[in-house]
């Protein structure tokens, strides 16, 4: 049982909670993003989108040292800010997202703003935050205590792994007891740090992992101990990243208390171009609305070009919605989550969609054309003064910048897909790499691909020898590598100020190692593009 004492400070932490997000989104109201960053709706007019002699709509600044010109873009809100209704009464329509928290909460209605206790369906925890998690739950339920549902808890080992560090290795032996004393059903351990081919249960990172193994259904609550979690978001569900505390508290109750966050709604329009990937998309919505543009807020997409993504690459674009600040980023479900799901899960589910209404109760709507779209980098902090993925430039006006090494992984850029990106534009040049360039699967299943799938138009090549032609690393254990820095042995983890190309998800100081180092975060396009040349280099040059 829980014990009235913890129950009470976990409330008063909560209402403190919410005072904390109430004056982040008060302040994120009163400054509102440039108006130079938005085509006003009062502008938008039936020519906005065509093409014209005029600058184009996706113009942005030159990657110098120079101060930052005014970026325009093809974006339009299509109504004006509102905040979050207050009472339940006022409206009718729901957003997908309300519809999910009312479902898990048991209530018929729900507004933004609306502080309920949310069933959870599946709660996720790693290596990193695994230990300090079971520390809460034990202390707070007892060193005794059972987990609230065995067959709910996903664990998995993924981001220090293949290391020395003796801490490290320390985290996931806390893991190994803890799932056999609560006989955990989803426990992919793993003991050789050698082979991870010996580790049959060993998957890697646990965003990827999380979606080929089936624990994404329409519908449902997955909470996870990683800000990445909202990835899994594409498959039409609420996902969301929360604390060591609050998963101690979900280990024990299956219950957490959440308030039910307002929905920015971004459709995306046209046919994507083939040099575009939805990295490119996610990039574009954080520059136009800031690191800190949703937070707090559901990122709903929607539009023909969000129809037309792979599931692989809707878990790209919800992948990043953090970088935003968002609460969570959700695609609606539809035939092709249906279609990756039919072998993945037995467990039925229910999707639901945003009510035909729901337009009135967006906090606020845009429109993007992404047929105007060019491929897209976030700039390196130390040379344009700004430390974060909304730092955004277009990847031909940094064409200057050298750059020392490519980075290809992550749960971000280093699925199946991803790999297969790299390929296509190394298959077009026909030549070797000018840069080192490292290659980090995000799972086993990845690394299976690499070597058996054949790559379109290669003549039956596989990734793997492509990449081997190409002169990049032999491709390392499915991790989450560099991505996060990690210990000093990690596999090509930046311990030196050098300038990477990576399609990971931050570019923060130290983020990849060495706090000196210079990330620049890009497609798996211009990721391969630019270890062609050895700088920055617009994917066009190779797929046009």
């Amino acid at each position: 049982m829980l014990t009235s004492r913890y129950l009470q400070v976990y409330l008063l932490a909560m209402k403190q909670v919410d005072k904390d997000i109430l004056s982040v989104m008060a302040s994120s109201i009163i400054s509102p993003p440039s108006a130079s960053f938005i085509v006003k709706k009062k502008e938008l007019g039936s020519s906005a989108f065509s093409s014209s002699s005029s600058p184009s709509p996706f113009s942005v600044p030159k990657c110098n040292k120079s101060a930052a010109k005014k970026i325009v873009s093809a974006m339009a809100p299509q109504q004006a800010e509102r905040m979050p209704a207050t009472t339940g009464s006022v409206k009718t329509a729901m957003t997908l997202t309300e519809k999910i928290f009312a479902r898990a909460s048991e209530k018929p209605r729900l507004s933004p703003g609306d502080n309920v206790w949310v069933n959870v369906d599946t709660l996720m925890t790693h290596d990193i935050s695994g230990p300090g998690s079971i520390g809460i739950f034990k202390r707070e339920f007892g060193p005794d205590a059972k987990v609230w549902d065995r067959e709910k808890v996903v664990i998995i080992p993924d981001h220090y792994i293949f290391t020395a560090d003796k801490l490290a290795n320390r985290n996931v032996d806390i893991l190994r007891d803890f799932c056999n004393d609560q006989n955990i059903k989803y426990f992919y351990d793993i003991k050789d740090l050698g082979n991870f081919k010996a580790n049959p249960d060993y998957k890697g990172v646990c965003h990827v992992a999380l979606a080929q193994e089936g624990h994404c259904r329409p519908g449902e609550v997955l909470l996870g101990t990683d800000s990445h979690t909202c990835t899994a978001a594409a498959f039409g569900q609420f996902a969301t990243g929360i604390g060591n505390t609050d998963a101690g508290f979900v280990l024990g109750t299956g219950k957490l208390l959440l308030k039910v966050p307002p929905t920015l709604k971004f459709i995306m329009d046209g046919e994507m171009p083939d040099y575009l990937l939805a990295k490119d998309l996610i990039l574009q919505i954080i520059g136009e609305i800031s690191v800190a543009g949703a937070t707090y807020k559901s990122m709903e997409f929607a539009g023909t070009t969000v129809e037309s993504l792979t599931m692989e690459e809707r878990m790209t674009l919800c992948n990043m919605v953090i970088e935003a600040g968002g609460k969570n980023g959700v695609v609606p479900a539809d035939s092709t989550t249906f279609k990756y799901l039919e072998d993945k899960t037995t467990i039925p589910y229910e999707p639901v969609y945003s009510d035909a209404q729901a337009r009135q109760v967006f906090l606020t709507e845009y429109r993007f054309d992404i047929t105007k779209l060019e491929p897209l980098v976030a700039k390196s902090i130390y040379l344009c003064s700004l430390n974060s993925p909304d730092n955004r430039a277009l990847a031909r006006e940094c064409k200057d910048v050298k750059i020392d090494r490519v980075y290809i992984g992550s749960c971000t850029g280093g699925k199946t897909e991803d790999f297969m990106a790299v390929a296509k534009v190394f298959l077009a040049c026909g030549k070797k790499v000018k840069v080192p360039t490292f290659l980090v699967p995000a799972t086993r299943k990845v690394w299976m691909d690499l070597y058996t799938l054949p790559v379109p138009g290669s003549g039956g090549k596989t990734c793997s020898q492509i990449f081997e032609e190409a002169g990049c690393d032999t491709p390392a254990s499915p991790t989450c590598g560099a991505c996060m820095g990690g210990p000093r042995d990690t596999y090509a983890r930046m311990n030196k100020a050098v300038v990477c190309v990576s399609t990971t998800n931050r570019n923060f100081p130290g983020r990849m190692g060495h706090k000196e180092g210079q990330v620049y975060l890009a497609s798996p396009y211009t990721a391969a593009a630019s270890a062609l040349t050895g700088f920055v280099t617009d994917p066009r040059e190779f797929l046009q």
